[in-house]
């Protein structure tokens, strides 16, 4: 695997969001995702639409869905976890088909996982019915196109968990 398979190019995903018709990108901004907020904001076919507060992306994201966007939320597990009530009552009561693409902030593949946000996000996932796909890597990246198959096909969110969350890209 070259070096630059290894990480999780911003590219990448920038070329998945249009390769699968996403209009907008709802997102709370963070120091992890800035390499992708650089290029986003450079792309012309995405809309980027900060919030406040986490729990306010799956509403817009509704919003935007029901008048015929195709909005992805991105977020990290800590704001994911604190949305909960906000994903419970609009993705999934309006059985909205919205990406939800979630920094896997804390979590190794090595087994020591010191940051709790990281030990729960899974068991989030899994108490709501979320499916999820780990993205790494570009190797991984076709999941993210998965994941947008899936919240189509099943009428529901479906989430990516970025477990690199872009550290260490140098261009």
């Amino acid at each position: 695997m070259t070096e630059e398979q290894a990480l999780l190019s911003p590219e990448v995903v920038v070329q998945d969001l249009k390769e699968n018709g996403v209009t907008h990108v709802v997102w709370l901004p963070d120091s992890e995702t800035n390499f992708l907020y650089e290029l986003m904001e450079k792309e012309p076919k995405l809309d980027l639409v900060p919030v406040g507060r986490e729990g306010n992306a799956f509403s817009t994201a509704a919003g935007l869905s029901v008048g015929g966007a195709k909005p992805v939320i991105l977020i990290q597990n800590t704001g994911m976890m604190e949305s909960g009530d906000s994903l419970r009552g609009w993705a999934l009561k309006l059985n909205i088909p919205v990406v939800i693409m979630i920094g896997y902030r804390g979590w190794t593949r090595h087994g020591k996982t010191p940051d709790t946000a990281a030990v729960y996000i899974e068991p989030f996932l899994n108490a709501f019915g979320i499916k999820y796909y780990l993205v790494e890597n570009n190797d991984d990246a076709e999941r993210i196109s998965w994941a947008f198959e899936e919240a189509e096909k099943t009428q529901r969110p479906v989430a990516v968990l970025f477990g690199d969350e872009f550290h260490g890209f140098n261009r």
